[in-house]
This record gives C-alpha cells, structure tokens and sequence, in this order.
C-alpha cells in the first residue's frame, strides 16, 4: 500500500483538534472524515480540517475509503468503538488510557489482533527527545545500575471541564488524575527502569468538583529493585512536568521549565543538555500510517498499554485498602 492512509476522528474534543493538528504535520496521513454526535461540533472540524462529516460512525465504517479510525471517545466506551471498527476491518489509533480496566484493554488488544488491525495507544511522552536520549543512554549502560526516580505530572483544571463531564466522576475515570495523566509518566519509567511489580498509592480531592481525585501519588517497585515515586495533580497553581532518574554511574535531571541536567558519578555539578523539542504528536500519527502502510507493529500496543494501566489501577486499589498492591493481581482480576 503506498497510497496516503486516510482517518476518521470519532469523538471531537479538544484533543481530537490536537491530534488532527498533528496529522496536518504528518507525511502520509490524512484526516478524511470525522463523527460525533453533536451535528455542530462535526460540521465545525469538517470545515476545519477539510474533511466529509459523516452522519454516524457506521457511515465511517462502511467507507471503504478510510483506513483507520483516531478514537478519542470516553474511556468506559473504547471496547465497543473499538471493537465495532475491528469487525470493519478500520485500524485504530486509541487515546490512552486504553480503557477504564485491564480486562476491557486485554479484551481490546485480543479483538484487534484477531481482526488482524492495527492498534496504537497514544503515548507521545516517551517520544520526547530528552527521554529517548536518557533511554538510550541507559541502554549503553551508562548509567550504570538503575537505583531511583521520581516523576512528576501536574496542570492546573479547575474550570477547564464543565462539572457534569466525565473526566469528573468516578465512573468515567476511576483513579481521576492518575488515571487521566499519570499514563505518561508510568509508560516513560516503565520504558526507561523497566517493569513495575507493584504499587504503593495515595489519592486526595482538594480542588476540582465532582467525587474524584485531583492530586495523587504512587511509590513504584520495579522489576530490577529500583523505586521510584509518580505525583499528579490537577490542582497546581500550573503545567510542569519532572523527570528524574538515578542511576550509580549517572543521573538525568529533567523538568518543564529548565529543561534537562546530566550528572556523572565523581562529578560536582549537573551539566545542562539542550534539547530541541521535537514533534511528538506528528511522529505518531505518521507511525500509525506507516503501521498501516507497511503491516508493521506500532511501538506501542495493547498490552504495553494494559500493563501500564495495570499500574495505575494497582495504585488506586492500594489507595483504597492501605496495602502494597502488584500488577499480578490487577491483571488476573482484569480490573
């Protein structure tokens, strides 16, 4: 297949505006249709993005013109979307979380392959050029045993949602913030330490309405024996992002706002490594037509993803009933 892959947004919110942002910015891909149920809302993104508005998503399935689907619906309905464009034989590109529970993500990884579709879960953090370059690093052993790190993802919400939508309630978003955001950060330690085995948890509401937390913390036991510690918050004064990792040869210190320091063992004082900011969104919409295109498999699928929500899901629990609760356990219970 060497013809331009074209996708169909289904759910239009404002990240499926950035999404679509990203394949404009993309070779090969083309945002050839959209649906929501909201007539004014899809006529807007069609006018928008140039695209056909489509009057259901069975009109989008049944086109033999488009190739996959960019998913950004609630999670509680990923299964079903997703299945219904696996049966149409429409590849799917899904924001993370996969699903509200790992039983739903292994059962959407499970149709997807049997349906021999592509699905990519949008984790664009681990993307990022100072996390590819830590990653690599690591790999070379230059970090030498990998001890600790502490992660940190936090944005100010209040007001940026109306009080009645999902993102809210326990409901649509069990584990509130952690589960909305944490993904991130869990996926670039996981990538970068390797493997959790399980979790310590702590969640709190202090800002936000609705019943769910808005500032959460998780303590991390990786595979290897190092730990870590992941904060999120959506009650911050604003966006930052913190990324340290500890290792006895060297440490990578990294945050929003100052960007990222490199320290060796022996050595006084952290030197600073530029980075340019690369285009993360565009590299993986451009990845999933590739996927598409040459029936490779996306960096990062259905069960990467459903371990990584394992993680968050485990934090949550122990949360709820004051232990140390291990990604074993979610994942045999499919919670």
């Amino acid at each position: 297949m060497s013809e331009t892959i074209r996708l169909a947004s289904l759910g239009i919110g404002w990240w499926s505006n950035v999404l679509a942002d990203g394949v404009t910015r993309a070779p090969g891909v083309d945002i050839a249709g959209c649906f929501t149920r909201s007539e004014e809302k899809r006529r807007a993104f069609a006018e928008e993005y140039g695209c056909k508005a489509y009057d259901s998503y069975e009109d989008i399935l049944a086109d033999p013109d488009i190739h996959g689907i960019i998913n950004t619906t609630p999670n509680d309905i990923h299964l079903e979307t997703t299945r219904q464009a696996a049966e149409a034989g429409k590849h799917v590109f899904l924001d993370k979380p996969i699903a509200n529970s790992t039983g739903e993500g292994a059962e959407i990884t499970r149709i997807c392959r049997d349906a021999g579709v592509k699905l990519s879960i949008g984790f664009q953090r681990r993307r990022e050029s100072q996390f590819r370059w830590v990653h690599e690093k690591v790999r070379n052993g230059d970090f030498g045993i990998l001890v600790q790190a502490e992660a940190n993802i936090s944005r100010d919400r209040l007001g940026a949602f109306d009080e009645g939508h999902w993102r809210y309630t326990a409901e649509g978003m069990p584990g509130g913030v952690m589960l909305q955001i944490g993904p991130h950060y869990v996926d670039v330690l996981e990538m970068i330490i390797g493997p959790v085995v399980e979790v310590s948890g702590m969640l709190s509401q202090l800002v936000l309405p609705g019943d769910n937390p808005d500032v959460a913390g998780l303590v991390l036991k990786h595979e290897n024996g190092a730990v870590s510690t992941l904060n999120a918050g959506y009650a911050s004064a604003g966006e930052n992002y913190v990324m340290n990792i500890y290792g006895k040869k060297a440490s990578a210190l990294y945050t929003l706002h100052t960007g990222m320091y490199f320290l060796e063992q022996g050595g006084e004082t952290p030197e600073h490594v530029p980075f340019e900011k690369n285009d993360t969104i565009a590299e993986q919409m451009r990845e999933f037509g590739d996927c598409i295109r040459d029936d490779a498999e996306p960096e990062v699928g259905g069960e990467w993803a459903t371990r990584s929500l394992a993680v968050i899901r485990a934090g949550v629990k122990s949360a709820g009933e004051g232990r140390m609760v291990t990604i074993d356990e979610i994942l045999k219970s499919g919670e």
